[in-house]
Order: structure tokens, then C-alpha cells, then sequence
């Protein structure tokens, strides 16, 4: 038999195991998809991808499955070194929930080299989720990417501004993610990610005056510019 197979049925049986089907509705209330889902926890997801490691070939085998919580896993066991543009297009076009996305973003997609042309490469893209990737990636970057300019970020709002129209629930929360977590890189760009939220406050459009709302509550709160404020004087 089969080494990735036999490795793959192995890992959809501990899942199984593991999953507890009464999650399942808590998740989809959630707006979590569990068509194929054994109602995993993210702890035990991250518990197994302890014991799995590192292994490409198994992720792309996985993955392949379809099952919610063994894309879930692929977020960790994939090596992003090995990962190519053309698996993180045609993963993207895989994906049908949120926390599929933004676990394989904010874990695998945005530790390759491919996470700031696929930003520009998908923020225009019709299916909901793709375009939600290229905002969960900008948020994901806006936090961990330390050695990404400041100037990148400020023309990363243009991208901002031009998809905060977008009423569908899954991109909308997105555009204000990312543009929540580039307001909290340092004061430069906080007072850019208002100036920017400002704007689409103004705008005649339900879902960029709800991201802009959102974003300024939390962008105005005194522990976030405090925190801000004490980082700058490191």
C-alpha cells in the first residue's frame, strides 16, 4: 500500500477520533462550513500537527480529501519552502470557510515568498474567499512581517479603499482586519489607517461606513495608542 496513503488514513482516523460532532453546530453558527467536518478543536488540530511534522507530500494528500479539519491541519504540516504559487491559487480556490482561510493564510501562506504578490494578485477576485485571502494575508503581514516597510503597508490601503464596498460578510470583516492590524504596526500607520478609515466613513456605502466604525472604535481606544506611544520610545 501506498506510503502517503496509508500516513493519510492514519491522520483521518485520529481526526475522527479526536472530533467531537456535537461542535458541529456551534460552528456553523459560526458561519464555519461543516459539510465534511468531525468537529475538531484548533487545540487538538495544533496538537496533532505536533506529532504529524512537516510534510508536504501528506499535506497536498490531505488536502485533497476535502475534509474541513484535515485543511485545517494542512495549515501546519505543509513546509511553506516547498509550497508554489500554483498550489497557494489552487488552494485559494478551494476554500469555503473562513477559518480554513485564515488558518492557512496567517500559518503557511504568509511565511512564503509568494504572500505579498498573491495580496495584489487576489484582492480583485470575485469568489469570496479569494479575495478574503488576500485581507487575511495583509492583516497576517501587518503583524508578523518585521521587516516590511512602512510604505508597503500605506499603499496596501489603497487596496483597502478600493475593495471596502464589498457588502459580503466574509470579505468586508476581512478589509477591517487588515486594516485594524495596520493601524496597530506603529504610530506612522495608525494615523494612516485613520485617515483611511475616515474616508470611508464619509463614503455612501454600508459596509465601508460598518469597517470604518469598527476600526476606529478599537484604533481609539487609549490602551492601543498607549501601547503604540511606548513602542515608539524602544
Amino acid at each position: 500500500m501506498d506510503t502517503i496513503k496509508e500516513n493519510v488514513d492514519a491522520v483521518l482516523d485520529e481526526l475522527r477520533r479526536s472530533g467531537d460532532k456535537t461542535n458541529l453546530e456551534g460552528m456553523a453558527r459560526f458561519g464555519i462550513n461543516t459539510e465534511k467536518a468531525f468537529g475538531n478543536s484548533m487545540p487538538s488540530i495544533r496538537a496533532l500537527a505536533k506529532v504529524v511534522g512537516r510534510q508536504h507530500a501528506l499535506a497536498l494528500a490531505l488536502w485533497d480529501t476535502g475534509v474541513h479539519d484535515a485543511r485545517l491541519l494542512c495549515a501546519f504540516c505543509d513546509d511553506p519552502a516547498l509550497v508554489t504559487p500554483e498550489q497557494m491559487d489552487s488552494w485559494a480556490a478551494d476554500f469555503d470557510s473562513w477559518d480554513v482561510t485564515d488558518q492557512v493564510c496567517n500559518n503557511l501562506f504568509r511565511k512564503t515568498p509568494f504572500a505579498q504578490e498573491k495580496i495584489l494578485a487576489w484582492h480583485t477576485r470575485e469568489e469570496e474567499f479569494v479575495r478574503r485571502s488576500a485581507f487575511a494575508l495583509l492583516a497576517s503581514l501587518a503583524v508578523h512581517a518585521k521587516d516590511v516597510p512602512d510604505s508597503q503597508f500605506e499603499s496596501w490601503l489603497q487596496l483597502i479603499e478600493s475593495a471596502a464596498d464589498d457588502d459580503r460578510n466574509f470579505v468586508k470583516k476581512a478589509v477591517n482586519w487588515a486594516l485594524r492590524q495596520i493601524g496597530k504596526r506603529n504610530l506612522a500607520l495608525h494615523a494612516r489607517a485613520i485617515t483611511c478609515a475616515e474616508g470611508l466613513a464619509a463614503r455612501d456605502s454600508r459596509p465601508a461606513r460598518w469597517i470604518a466604525r469598527d476600526a476606529l472604535r478599537e484604533l481609539h481606544k487609549p490602551e492601543i495608542i498607549a501601547r503604540l506611544e511606548k513602542k515608539s520610545i524602544r
